[in-house]
């Protein structure tokens, strides 16, 4: 099956994951009825043969499709349809925006309150993460240190409680980054929202650091509206070449 390689958002066209097509082909399909509430999906098997992509790529988009709450997989017995349509994803034990207002009314006074207490050894840190980060090609490892720069900006706050509330939310967090970094193209965007939150810390702005992670979580939430919304992509090259 012909699956499609580009994208076109925002930022202009990019191009598109073998997992993103098979999302973007298994979505429609649920959206348009082919596959009705309570309906089971195709064996993992067949599902593999009829798109022609590898099985890591397949369990990719079906752990995506759950995210999302159009499915659950039920041990032993395969994955069915719960939902014709998107609504809140869902990250570990909460739901996206469960998630963002908790973020907003944390991370942003944090970021402030980093900005008028941070040390120089905060500093050192999260210039050395953001420096790790924008090198990083991995997606893997580039989402586990978003994760510490996010912990690492509640240290610089002083205040061990800043830190415990993202501790508890820090496997939520690392699911919605993966998440975003696979279907919104997040990566370099993140990074550049990162270096102004780290460069109002440096100047001590409490001003600018308030402002810079509020906009970083305003993208965040931009870009998760935007794949909850997206329309059905037409398909075009194999992802089979891509998986």
């Amino acid at each position: 099956m012909n699956l499609s390689d580009s994208q076109t958002g925002g930022s202009g066209p990019r191009r598109v994951s073998a997992m993103e097509a098979v999302l973007t082909h298994l979505r429609g399909a649920i959206e348009r009825g082919e596959y009705a509430v309570g309906d089971k999906l195709p064996s993992e098997a067949e599902l593999c043969r009829t798109l022609e992509v590898s099985r890591p790529v397949l369990r990719e988009a079906l752990r995506a499709l759950q995210t999302m709450g159009l499915t659950v997989s039920r041990t032993g017995k395969g994955t069915f349809v719960v939902a014709q349509a998107v609504e809140d994803p869902t990250f570990g034990d909460y739901a996206a925006s469960d998630l963002l207002e908790v973020r907003r009314h944390v991370e942003v006074p944090v970021a402030g309150y980093a900005a008028l207490r941070r040390t120089p050894e905060d500093l050192d840190h999260l210039a050395h993460l953001l420096d790790r980060m924008e090198r990083e090609t991995d997606t893997t490892a580039w989402v586990a240190m978003d994760t510490l720069f996010h912990l690492a900006v509640a240290e610089a706050a002083q205040n061990p409680v800043f830190r415990r509330v993202i501790e508890e939310i820090r496997d939520a967090l690392a699911r919605q980054s993966a998440f975003l970094n696979e279907l919104g193209g997040r990566r370099e965007q993140s990074n550049r929202e990162h270096r102004a939150i780290v460069e109002a810390l440096v100047d001590g702005s409490e001003h600018d650091a308030v402002q810079a992670m509020s906009h970083h979580l305003d993208r965040v939430e931009t870009t998760l509206t935007d794949i909850v919304r997206s329309s059905r992509a037409t398909t075009a090259p194999d992802a089979g070449t891509t998986a």
